[in-house]
This record gives C-alpha cells, sequence and structure tokens, in this order.
C-alpha cells in the first residue's frame, strides 16, 4: 500500500512542479480546535536534514502544512502532528484520517506536554475499534538504523513520568506513532532554542530518523 502511495506522490510532485528532484515531501498536520499546531518551527526541516544526510533519503528540504480534509494530505507518506493544546476533529475529517492511514500513510504524534487528553478522543473518531497499545523495547521501530534498547529517548521533564511510545495497530500495521512525556520534536529544533545538551539533540534526530525509516519501510 505504501509503495502505492509513493508512486502516486512522486508522479504528483513531477506532475504539479513541485520538483522531480525529490522523493516526497514530510508535512506538519494543521489541525483544528485551537491548539498550537505549529509549535516547533524548525523540528522537521532539521530531522528532514538529518534523514537525508544519514538515511540517504531524499526528502524535500522544506515541510509542507497539510489539513485533514485536504485531498493533498494522500500526497504525503509521513504527517507529524504536536501541540499542547486542544485538538478537534470533524466527522468528515476522522473519515479522511481513516482513508489516509488505512491506505497506506503514516502518523507521528508527539505530545508536547498537554496534548494527550485531547489527542485521545479524537483518535477515537478516527478508530473506534483501536486503543493505544505502549510498543515493547524490542519493537522494530526502535531498531532501524539506530537503536534504541530502552525505547523513546527523554528530551524533556515534565512531571517525572518515563518516556513512552504508544501505536495504533491496524491489521497488525503500524499506522499511528504517539510518542509521549517525551518531547521528541522539541529535540529536533535548533541547538540552543533550550538548554538542552547537544547528545540529547542527537538522540532525539537518531529516534526521529527510525520513525521515518519504520513509516517508509513497513509492509
Amino acid at each position: 500500500m505504501l509503495k502505492n502511495l509513493l508512486l502516486t506522490l512522486t508522479l504528483l510532485l513531477t506532475l504539479t512542479g513541485a520538483g522531480p528532484s525529490y522523493s516526497f515531501r514530510i508535512a506538519k498536520l494543521h489541525y483544528g480546535g485551537g491548539g498550537d499546531w505549529y509549535s516547533n518551527k524548525t523540528s522537521l526541516p532539521n530531522l528532514i536534514r538529518f534523514c537525508n544526510q544519514t538515511l540517504k533519503t531524499n526528502i524535500a528540504p522544506d515541510e509542507a502544512v497539510v489539513e485533514l480534509d485536504s485531498p493533498e494530505l494522500f500526497t504525503y507518506p509521513f504527517i507529524h502532528m504536536t501541540g499542547h493544546g486542544n485538538v478537534s476533529f470533524t466527522e468528515t475529517e476522522a473519515k479522511n484520517l481513516r482513508r489516509y492511514l488505512t491506505g497506506g500513510g503514516f502518523l507521528h504524534i508527539d505530545d508536547n506536554y498537554g496534548l494527550d487528553k485531547f489527542i485521545r478522543p479524537e483518535m477515537k473518531k478516527v478508530f473506534p475499534e483501536l486503543e493505544f497499545v505502549e510498543l515493547p523495547f524490542s519493537h522494530p521501530i526502535y531498531h532501524q538504523k539506530f537503536s534504541f534498547p530502552r525505547g523513546l529517548p527523554k528530551v524533556h521533564e515534565h512531571e517525572g513520568k518515563r518516556p513512552q511510545g504508544f501505536g495504533l495497530l491496524y491489521k497488525g500495521r503500524l499506522v499511528c506513532f504517539y510518542s509521549f512525556e517525551c518531547d521528541l520534536g522539541n529535540g529536533w529544533e535548533d541547538l540552543g532554542t533550550y538548554q538542552d545538551p547537544p547528545e540529547k539533540h542527537d538522540a532525539a534526530l537518531r529516534m526521529g530518523a527510525n520513525l521515518v525509516a519504520y513509516a517508509l519501510t513497513q509492509d
């Protein structure tokens, strides 16, 4: 399914003049409800640059912004969602997101602290039959090019909780990865944005690269 999605979006990029020199583009999700979907301005460009350098991917350097009711949603194999506050999906948006995810797309939700109580009921609109499950540390998403034998790296402390990686599994396929109590996207931001040591920045980028690699290669 994902190979078909990648072929379609590559053709669309070529036909629309978005640049045949790039294989695809990553998008940030612009959602409703008033939450700060636009957080972490430098995170995705830095992650894309890191993936192109270390994974030898050919991702367009500038992120796109997409809404759930847009037909352009289906041209992105990897969608990133972040924020602190309220999230609200309409019925149409929930149905469109389900079509995207069951058709080969991948959603990464990154709790920027405060997102959890909003995103869980909204994702229930998308997959009422599924529950978020914590992925074991042995899951392949933690063992792509970079190995994370203890799961997600901890970037920022909020309430002293351990970082957790949750997934939604549809017919055995991981369609959504939810990083919680981790602040992974903050770790991707420019050094100096926060008072984080370089090793945390590097660990966050390596884990982010694993997410992209897994999303593009899983069956």
